[in-house]
């Protein structure tokens, strides 16, 4: 009934009009495929032109059996933007998701880690192994820089300017930004290099990837999270933490010390300031001091 035709189409508009990367559109496009199996599953004869709303919410309501409010929440993000999309090509004259609501959800706070427990996990690395070193190396980078996991995985070698103190990251739909490296980073990432990176022979497409694994080719998402995750066992964290949690704990750690928010702002690479603001959300004690301290009325 059309569906991949529209679907491909969709995917490359992602990728060509809104320069969204490959992780972010298949995001997309995945609550795309489930409505898609559930209309073969029931053999509904619907294509993406003449499906209706009374059977978007009849999708919806059979999938909300199985899943939480913010999942619910964020298919149907997923479909109103696919659907918004077929109406502006002219595909649809209406959004069948305009009148459906999403769940009500509270906010929800990113887990954070203190540098103690940055510390443990750190700690915890077997350093006698080669890939420990590297290991230390990655969460120093993540943490002493706020990286997106997919940034620290295709940052390279030529993207390093430790003479003038800063690495090039490329973020999200391919935007470039300078963040600024501590000299402590730096002493890690260099003998990784000069030690352990130097002894593996990178594959042709990698030669320029910063981070490797022993067959010379560039890690994936999934095994920095099993990194991680082995890391926090070992260390006995007792929370729900993936490498998204470094980043977070970064942004905060520099709030609470005083950093202003548009810096964090610049240093995420965030084209929001209101992505920024769940910083502020994370310590309220951090808002009382900021009003103890700069407070017009401080000296009545």
């Amino acid at each position: 009934m059309g569906w991949q035709v529209k679907i491909t189409d969709y995917k490359s508009y992602l990728k060509i009009e809104r320069a969204l990367s490959e992780n972010s559109i298949e995001n997309y496009t995945r609550d795309i495929l489930k409505l898609v199996n559930y209309i073969e599953t029931y053999e509904i004869n619907v294509g993406p032109i003449t499906i209706d709303k009374d059977q978007i919410k009849q999708f919806i309501y059979e999938v909300s059996k199985v899943i939480s409010p913010r999942t619910q929440a964020r298919i149907i993000s997923g479909l109103r933007s696919f659907f918004d999309y077929l109406v502006f090509e002219g595909y649809r004259e209406d959004n069948p998701l305009d009148l459906i609501q999403s769940p009500k959800i509270g906010r929800k706070l990113p887990d954070v880690l203190s540098n103690e427990e940055i510390n443990k996990i750190i700690g915890s690395i077997d350093l006698s192994h080669p890939q420990g070193e590297r290991n230390r190396t990655i969460l120093e980078t993540i943490y002493g820089c706020g990286l997106r996991v997919s940034e620290l995985i295709n940052l390279k070698i030529s993207d390093l300017f430790f003479d003038e103190g800063f690495i090039k990251v490329t973020g999200k739909g391919d935007k470039v930004r300078f963040v600024p490296i501590h000299t402590s980073t730096m002493k890690f990432i260099n003998l990784y290099i000069s030690h352990i990176r130097s002894l593996i022979t990178p594959k042709k497409e990698d030669t320029d990837i910063l981070f490797l694994n022993r067959r010379g080719k560039r890690l994936t998402r999934q095994m920095i999270f099993i990194i991680l995750k082995d890391l926090c066992a070992k260390a006995k964290i007792n929370k729900s933490v993936g490498p998204h949690t470094l980043r977070h704990s970064f942004a905060t750690y520099l709030l609470k010390e005083g950093v202003d928010l548009r810096a964090i702002q610049q240093l995420l690479g965030h084209e929001s300031i209101t992505t920024t603001e769940i910083y502020v959300h994370l310590d309220n004690s951090y808002l009382k001091e900021v009003v103890e301290k700069f407070h017009p009325r401080k000296e009545i």
